[in-house]
């Protein structure tokens, strides 16, 4: 299990537990809305049987007295849930809690349109017979106490993944710039350890053309020796590269692709065929690049397009075309291909499918195109068994 499985797992962990507190959170605020709910049905109902006893008692001569004290508090009293009292006839007599204005300066329509607003919520009806026998309807809806507790879960995770996500993504940015100075050091580190034995070997090579200026032979296999301790020389320069800016020059886009093709297809296994375009049947196509730095890109995608053909056969292919304002590079190989959900991982670091290597490579072209070149790499198109495509991304010179 390599370690992008494993972070996937802590990201699944994680939204399982995430889950689970919006569940609780969730539930807990319907238990406690439950119980809201049924206690403002309550108080709907004595006020409507309040408002009852009061009727009675205008109308009852019976009694010479009674006591309006209760049933005038609990009238005065509810101040959070909206009333409004209907006729026979489905006329507004009455309410209470709808508007900071007085029924009787309040426009019908305004009333009217409250009652609309109520009856397409959450609304509860209390039938209510006045003395002698008359039927009236008491309308009630829920209060603004009870809208905001069903509203507090959001803004509770709301608030909550406001903070996650800052923590993530400044946890996330100092980690990256750790990382960042680690993988500099390291690259210049590494750039200053190769100078030495690359001049030591240069200084070996020339003696040894010297002693056998008479065979043409190994005069030959030195001069591939020193070509490819010139590569390394190279190799040194794009580590020490690593971190500044790189100085982009315009250069002929097919003439620079066909350098590195040359110098691959001379270390790659004989059963492997190039079909790149010919620089001389093309008209010069001017990319500002890096060369040192572009030249590693191609050479990482060549190199794992030749490690991904079982057997050492094959073909890469390299096709250039242009969608304005960026020239466009696909590199297809015959080789293994790489799973749909992996499209994304290979350019992680760290990620290889090899035994050897440090996953590296592909890391550092994407760093490379995207960040020094303003350009785009993806992987294009791949299917398990077929071969894949990866796509370069560069703007042309202006």
């Amino acid at each position: 299990m390599d370690i992008y499985t494993r972070k996937s797992y802590w990201k699944w962990y994680l939204a399982a537990g995430g889950a689970l507190i919006i569940v609780i959170s969730l539930l807990y605020t319907r238990y406690l809305a439950d119980r809201l709910i049924e206690r403002e049905k309550q108080q709907a109902e004595q006020f409507a049987e309040a408002m009852r006893m009061l009727a009675k008692m205008r109308t009852d001569t019976t009694s010479n007295y009674w006591d309006l004290t209760l049933h005038l508090k609990i009238i005065e009293q509810n101040t959070t849930i909206p009333v409004i009292l209907l006729n026979e006839t489905g006329e507004i007599e009455a309410y209470r809690n709808i508007d900071e204005r007085n029924l009787d300066t309040m426009d019908i329509e305004d009333v009217q349109k409250a009652l609309d607003r109520m009856m397409k919520q959450d609304t509860g009806m209390i039938e209510i017979v006045f003395p002698p026998d008359i039927h009236k309807t008491l309308i009630f809806t829920h209060s603004r106490l009870l809208w905001w507790l069903k509203l507090y879960p959001l803004l509770q995770l709301s608030l909550i993944a406001a903070f996650i996500a800052l923590g993530y993504i400044g946890f996330s940015s100092a980690r990256r710039a750790e990382q960042n100075q680690v993988w500099l050091g390291m690259a210049k580190e590494t750039a200053h350890q190769l100078g030495t034995p690359i001049t030591a070997i240069l200084g070996w090579i020339e003696t040894l053309k010297a002693v056998n200026d008479d065979r043409p032979d190994n005069q030959e296999m030195l001069e591939e020796l020193r070509n490819d301790v010139t590569r390394l020389e190279l190799v040194a320069d794009r580590f020490s590269k690593i971190g500044a800016s790189p100085e982009l020059t315009p250069v002929n886009f097919f003439a620079q692709l066909e350098k590195n093709r040359d110098y691959m297809q001379r270390r790659a296994p004989r059963k492997v065929e190039f079909d790149f375009p010919d620089p001389s049947g093309q008209p010069p196509l001017l990319v500002g690049i890096n060369a040192p730095l572009f030249d590693w890109v191609i050479e990482n995608l060549l190199r794992n397009a030749i490690d991904s053909m079982e057997g050492g056969v094959g073909k890469i292919t390299a096709k250039v075309y242009e969608e304005s304002p960026f020239v466009c590079l696909d590199i297809s190989d015959t080789g293994k291909g790489i799973p749909a959900g992996k499209f994304r991982t290979v350019f992680k670091p760290g990620y290889s499918t090899k035994t050897r290597g440090w996953g590296l490579g592909l890391s550092l072209s994407k760093r490379i195109i995207e960040q020094y070149h303003r350009g785009k790499i993806f992987v294009k198109h791949s299917e398990v068994g077929k071969g894949t495509t990866f796509t370069v991304r560069l703007p042309k010179v202006k």
